[in-house]
């Protein structure tokens, strides 16, 4: 697992462990353009990988793909794990100023369920996987609700993943500090 803050390098240095683990990487990118601004981040990211990477769209039921990837690849790239929770909350047509204490946990119940589909599909295979996150924890607390609903599924399943990760890295301002593995 690879994470950081915003703009941090998490993304290149994520690619480079792959590049030196091996040429048959799967690439899952997990965001959806939006908007113009989401647009031009998506072509960049596309631009700074390999063009011999294969690129799987999916935010939803990975799982289900995995064994299809492990067919052609032997190391995975999933950009990101933020990205991935944001598009499953938002799977959910709510009012989410006044979302109640229950809805939120069986969204949360949701994002938790493909998360850990997703991660019993990996153990069943021997791919190098390497999740990209964003570290979301580390400012001031939110002003709206939505972020803070956000912020917090968002931080229990990165613990999730750091937790049965071999491996994790914090980057900053481009520099790879290991804190586990």
């Amino acid at each position: 697992m690879v994470t950081g803050g915003a703009r941090s390098g998490k993304s290149s240095f994520s690619e480079e462990l792959c590049k030196v683990e091996s040429k048959e990487v799967a690439y899952i990118a997990t965001s959806i353009a939006f908007d113009d601004g989401m647009k031009d981040r998506i072509k960049k990211h596309k631009e700074s990988r390999p063009q011999y990477w294969n690129t799987y769209e999916a935010y939803k039921d990975i799982h289900n793909i995995i064994d299809d990837i492990e067919k052609k690849h032997d190391t995975v790239l999933l950009d990101c794990v933020t990205l991935l929770v944001n598009n499953l909350m938002f799977d959910f047509d709510v009012d989410w100023d006044n979302i109640s204490r229950k809805k939120i946990d069986v969204i949360e119940y949701y994002i938790n369920e493909q998360i850990e589909k997703l991660i019993d599909s990996i153990k069943n295979t021997d791919l190098y996987f390497v999740f990209v996150t964003n570290e979301l924890g580390m400012g001031i607390v939110p002003e709206n609700r939505l972020s803070r609903i956000y912020r917090d599924i968002a931080g229990r399943i990165n613990q999730k993943i750091a937790t049965l990760s071999d491996e994790v890295y914090l980057v900053v301002s481009s520099i790879p500090v290991k804190v586990k593995g």
